[in-house]
C-alpha cells in the first residue's frame, strides 16, 4: 500500500519582474522542508519575468516587504520617466 504523503507546511512565493523592477510577492504553490531536502508543488507561474527564484514561507506568515529599488544618480524618487535633454 502506498505511503500517505506528508502535509505541506509552507507556502511558495515568487516575485515577477517587470523590466528592471520586481513586483509584489505572488503565491505560486506549497511545500515542506525535511532534514534531507525540500518538496514543492508549484501550481501557477507568472507569465514572463519569472527568474526561477522561489521562497518558502511557513503557513500563516507573510513574505517580507519588498526592498526599495536602488536610486540612480540624477533620478528623482518616484519619477519613472525622468529624461534630461
Amino acid at each position: 500500500m502506498a505511503e500517505t504523503p506528508k502535509p505541506h507546511t509552507h507556502s511558495a512565493f515568487t516575485r515577477q519582474r517587470f523590466g528592471r523592477k520586481l513586483g509584489p510577492w505572488i503565491k505560486i504553490g506549497s511545500g515542506r522542508l525535511d532534514p534531507d531536502g525540500a518538496e514543492m508543488i508549484l501550481r501557477v507561474l507568472p507569465i514572463g519575468g519569472f527568474s526561477g527564484y522561489v521562497r518558502l514561507i511557513a503557513h500563516g506568515k507573510t513574505p517580507p516587504p519588498p526592498e526599495p529599488e536602488p536610486q540612480r544618480p540624477g533620478e528623482i524618487a518616484g519619477d519613472e520617466e525622468n529624461f534630461e535633454g
